[in-house]
């Protein structure tokens, strides 16, 4: 398949292959056993697309994509590939890279608000059952009607015990309230706390459009997340990347189909977004994938099987990079054929046999014409990075960060007034109140005219706020309250 000079040189095959440009927001499938090459051609894509002023997001699952940062060295093996091929400018560069790290050590700090999250993704993240996820949704509504701010976990969790201490005026105007619902989002709030899952939901938290940027030269930045530890939580995983492509999708505005992507999203080990997930999760997934193009994204999943990809979000996959499979099982021999029928075909090919015997890097690989028209398959050899294949080293990495556009912006965690700590006011200025009435006689207000009428109306947290405290006592109430809704210290 041929190319003009802003299309993307994959490698040579019958013909050289490329991506065109246009259409690489039409999303694509990075697949292969372990140790065939996926993460070369993540690579080479990546470079790609930086030379052409496209950003990129992708996760360093194992750590060894780090060197993306770093020019790469003559090699005797890559100058031979780069010859064979015919790539006669071949150089070693490395594109800008930004590091990112939820956990902070390994880069700019990643958060969002409890808000932003959502209950469907955060009861995804909580392995929630229905009826769990329905006193989350409660306590959303609740802070959203009443205009308390939900933050980070102290938050959520100052929402679900007031929730909770108020399930019986709760249920009347919202549904059913299950104090064993609440006390079992609050265990699965502690294991997320345990693994780490405090550091992703705070402020200030992630702008966009810092993922959109080009360095001084029109180059897009690569923005590269340290995932080495993120990967002993799956789920934290998992659901940070489909909430980081929700978020693209709903704040990006509609581009249609632009001459090149504003931003392309490697979701590597990508098995683990569709791994026992429920179907309101899948279709969720299905819309963002199906709609995110017109917003101007490319998604690209790296997989080991195709099969892993569910057949609805594969069939939106046009252009694809398959690398070597491996057909121990009966399941592996199934994912050879279907990765063989998924490909226009080529007479010249059997590809359920190819696919058995491509080396490391090699690949079937097919891509969009300008048109959107998938081209023939073909067996092709694709061309070496022109960064360094393997990590950075420590050094590398921090001399990165320390000069990134975005040092110092999200390295510093702010702690604004929200729900916590206004329902802590809340019950406080409740118990003022509840104290200073005398028993049995109700409170008078006076009104503008001058006479003394009733007691003017409470809004909700008022009302559960002076229930709660008298049904536990004046003195008691006020040390008790501040026990559940003003001692959670950050840790």
């Amino acid at each position: 398949m041929s190319g003009d000079a802003a299309d993307i040189f994959i490698g040579r095959g019958e013909t050289p292959h490329y991506l065109v440009l246009k259409t690489a927001n039409r999303h694509g499938l990075i697949a292969g056993a372990t140790g065939t090459g996926k993460t070369v051609s993540l690579q080479v894509l990546a470079e790609g697309f930086s030379r052409r002023g496209v950003p990129s997001f992708m996760a360093d699952v194992k750590g060894d994509l780090s060197g993306i940062s770093q020019p790469g060295s003559a090699n005797p093996k890559l100058l031979e590939r780069a010859k064979a091929i015919g790539l006669e400018d071949y150089a070693f560069e490395a594109p800008p890279t930004v590091f990112w790290d939820l956990f902070g050590t390994q880069g700019h700090p990643i958060r969002t608000t409890v808000s932003e999250m959502g209950p469907l993704l955060l009861a995804r993240l909580l392995d929630l059952n229905d009826t769990q996820e329905g006193v989350l949704n409660i306590a959303f509504r609740v802070a959203d009607e009443q205009g308390l701010l939900l933050l980070d976990l102290k938050d959520l969790r100052a929402m679900l015990n007031f929730v909770g201490e108020n399930a019986r005026d709760l249920t009347t105007e919202y549904g059913h309230v299950s104090k064993a619902s609440v006390g079992a989002i609050q265990r699965a709030l502690l294991v997320l706390e345990e693994q780490g899952g405090e550091h992703f939901f705070g402020e200030p938290a992630l702008d966009l459009n810092d993922f959109l940027k080009t360095d001084g030269n029109g180059r897009g930045y690569v923005n590269l997340l340290a995932a080495d530890q993120l990967m002993q939580r799956p789920r934290l995983y998992a659901t940070f990347l489909l909430w980081l492509l929700s978020e693209l999708f709903e704040e990006l505005p509609e581009v249609g189909d632009p001459d090149k992507p504003r931003l392309v999203f490697f979701f590597d080990e990508a098995h683990l977004l569709f791994d026992d997930a429920p179907k309101a999760m899948l279709d969720k997934v299905e819309q963002v994938v199906r709609l995110i193009r017109s917003k101007g994204v490319g998604v690209y999943f790296i997989t080991q099987n195709p099969l892993d990809i569910p057949d609805a979000v594969l069939g939106q996959l046009g252009n694809r990079v398959q690398h070597a499979l491996r057909a121990f099982t009966p399941r592996d021999q199934k994912a050879v054929r279907a990765a063989a029928e998924t490909f226009r075909p080529n007479p010249n090919l059997d590809l359920a046999e190819v696919i058995l015997q491509l080396g490391v890097g090699e690949a079937l690989v097919s891509t969009l014409d300008a048109k959107g028209v998938p081209a023939v398959v073909d067996r092709v050899l694709v061309r070496p990075p022109s960064s360094r294949i393997g990590p950075a080293t420590p050094a590398e990495r921090q001399a990165a960060i320390q000069q990134s556009p975005l040092a110092g912006r999200y390295d510093r965690t702010i702690d604004r007034d929200s729900a916590y700590e206004q329902l802590h006011r809340q019950v406080e200025k409740a118990a003022k109140a509840e104290g200073a009435t005398e028993p049995g006689r109700a409170r008078e207000t006076r009104r503008s005219d001058g006479k003394v009428g009733g007691r003017r109306p409470q809004n909700i947290l008022e009302k559960l706020a002076t229930t709660f405290v008298r049904t536990i006592g004046h003195r008691l109430g006020r040390e008790i309250a501040r026990g559940m809704l003003g001692t959670l210290r950050k840790r």
